[in-house]
């Protein structure tokens, strides 16, 4: 999968319209300053010898130079993953935090107002477009209200703690309450929308998975020995309902490892996804293959460790 993807994208920017060339030095550079670059890139050699160079290079976690900025690769990843990677898990908690009550809220109405109350708001988190529910949250509770900053991860005021890249460990590490709510003021507002539009897809398999659980013969065989319903969902249907919303889960958190790229860019968040979209409007190959090629790596890595906890959660999946 990672070659296929690799392949893919290597040939992609190459067949895209716009040359890096004309992104760095501009269409007015004279041919000599050009040809010079195209030559220090590696422009000018075959298609199939970059593709060589580019495969070897990644197989020794060399993704090379920023074309714009001469920057390693790696280090821009290194500083843009943990952005994304702190609001994809405050998101995910806020997704759980909201989703799963509505869950529950809609089985236990089943039928009646308030099962039709959560369908609703559950379907409707999950309709809504990210970017579109970011500019929203942003007219409501930023401009309107001014509950929250429209965006950015941190004050300009402030030097940033940096110690592992999570600001929110980085402020517990360093003792420091100030930056500390700084960043979870900051954090808020786009882990609160991210986590909105994704609980739909907890509330909906919770309800869908644990009544599916609770009208199945073990539970029918709990409730004539007498066991009381709570116990009964809670020890028995519940862990079973639980087994699909861990796949879920980690395809979702495997698909915020790389940023809603729209999403981040909304609210000018600097993770992975928002450096993606300025290295695709600069024609910058090496950044956009690295970043790829990274996140790739991570939502496979993420799936095969699903596969795995889910065979150890049940005895009864072998692979």
């Amino acid at each position: 999968m990672l070659l296929i993807i690799s392949t893919l994208v290597f040939i992609l920017l190459r067949i895209a319209p716009g040359d890096p060339v004309d992104a760095i030095l501009g269409s007015g550079a004279d041919e000599t300053s050009r040809e010079l670059l195209r030559s220090k890139l590696g422009l000018n050699e075959s298609l199939l010898s970059q593709y060589l160079s580019y495969i070897n290079d990644i197989l020794h976690l060399n993704f090379g130079e920023s074309l714009s900025t001469q920057e390693p690769v790696l280090n821009i990843i290194l500083k843009s993953l943990p952005a994304s990677l702190e609001l994809g898990i405050f998101s995910m908690f806020f997704a759980i935090l909201i989703g799963f009550p509505l869950g529950f809220l809609g089985l236990k109405n089943k039928g009646k107002k308030g099962d039709y109350i959560a369908r609703i708001i559950g379907i409707s988190s999950y309709a809504i477009p990210p970017f579109w529910g970011a500019m929203l949250a942003q007219l409501i509770f930023s401009v309107y209200f001014r509950f929250f900053p429209i965006g950015g991860r941190f004050p300009i005021i402030h030097d940033q703690p940096q110690i592992t890249g999570f600001l929110v460990l980085d402020s517990l590490l360093d003792n420091n309450l100030i930056f500390l709510r700084d960043s979870l003021y900051h954090l808020a507002l786009p882990s609160l929308t991210l986590g909105f539009l994704l609980s739909g897809i907890f509330s909906r398999s919770l309800r869908i998975n644990l009544d599916k659980a609770i009208r199945s013969d073990y539970v029918n065989a709990a409730f004539c020995r007498g066991i009381t319903r709570r116990k009964i969902t809670l020890n028995h249907a519940l862990p079973n309902a639980l087994l699909p919303i861990v796949t879920i889960s980690g395809l979702t958190i495997a698909s915020l490892a790389g940023g809603a790229l729209l999403f981040e860019v909304t609210f000018s968040w600097p993770g992975i996804a928002l450096r993606l979209n300025e290295a695709i409007s600069q024609r910058d190959y090496t950044v956009v293959q690295g970043i790829v090629i990274i996140t790739s790596l991570l939502i496979v890595s993420l799936n095969l460790f699903v596969d795995i906890f889910i065979a150890l959660l049940d005895p009864r999946i072998e692979y």
